[in-house]
């Protein structure tokens, strides 16, 4: 182990290699199609393939290929080897030292109170998805969370296909506006207990750091906003993408919460994301 170290932070001490590692690390444990990486980042594909290949190398990340595409996860066993080398020396015994960073305390210590829990949705529109997610865990379990929404760079206004749906579906959408994500980090802002992303865009983009270390998961669904054809086409997409939010919300307002440790909260969140995803392709 000792001899892969350096090698794998000299890997990392590249930029742009960092940057691939980051980017794979909001999304886990989501596998990333390479043309998906290479768009995001912004790099040629001979180019993304010499930087995975490095970080393969390393042991920091490994490869699926799934059908004709290759896709990339981070390889969490590795990682954690490498963090928890670096800080093996500062916490022996000394854990008050690295505790705070490395493992920040429980979401239940800081919610045994009576007040809810504030939840964040975005998407890079919020003008269907993210709104979506913001409505129906508001009217599913309001008395126990505060649902907010929003985008990384918001529409003027919102999708009226994803209007309609909600009202269809008895939401009050006379609340409901566009924001971009900027609202949520002002010193006045809502101290967050989860935040979620629920479209590739927003999640590949660099995250701010939110006050508090929430419990965060990507929850990636298609872009209905995108689909093309007549009407009924689109409506069926922002219906499809209604339902398989509402199956994740309803899984998610049905935990447990206050009686689970961060590293199951973080496993189950991880795993609604992951379990709902039949007949949705990414």
């Amino acid at each position: 182990m000792e001899i892969m170290i350096p090698n794998r932070l000299s890997i990392l001490g590249h930029p742009q290699r960092l940057a691939l590692f980051r980017l794979l690390m909001r999304r886990y444990p989501d596998r990333v199609p390479a043309t998906e990486l290479a768009r995001a980042l912004e790099l040629k594909p001979n180019t993304l393939s010499t930087y995975v290949n490095a970080l393969m190398q390393a042991g920091l990340i490994n490869q699926e290929r799934v059908g004709t595409s290759l896709r990339y996860a981070i390889d969490m066993d590795a990682t954690r080897e490498t963090v928890d080398y670096l800080l093996h020396d500062c916490c022996r015994g000394r854990p008050e030292i690295c505790a705070p960073t490395a493992y920040p305390s429980p979401i239940g210590d800081r919610s045994m109170t009576d007040r809810k829990y504030n939840v964040l949705f975005i998407c890079t529109g919020n003008s269907a998805r993210s709104i979506f997610a913001e409505a129906i865990l508001r009217d599913l379990a309001g008395d126990r969370f505060v649902a907010y929404s929003a985008g990384t760079k918001p529409r003027t206004e919102l999708n009226p296909f994803a209007l309609e749906v909600l009202e269809q579906n008895g939401h009050d959408i006379s609340a409901l506006r566009s924001k971009n994500i900027s609202e949520f980090m002002k010193a006045d802002a809502p101290d967050f207990d989860y935040v979620f992303t629920v479209c590739n865009q927003a999640a590949n983009e660099e995250c701010p750091s939110w006050p508090g270390q929430p419990i965060s998961a990507h929850w990636g669904l298609p872009d209905p906003v995108k689909v093309e054809g007549l009407n009924a086409e689109k409506s069926l997409a922002f219906h499809q993408t209604y339902g398989a939010l509402r199956n994740r919300m309803t899984a998610f307002a049905a935990l447990p919460l206050s009686s689970l440790d961060r590293m199951s909260l973080q496993r189950t969140v991880d795993e609604i994301g992951q379990s709902l995803e039949e007949g949705l392709s990414k």
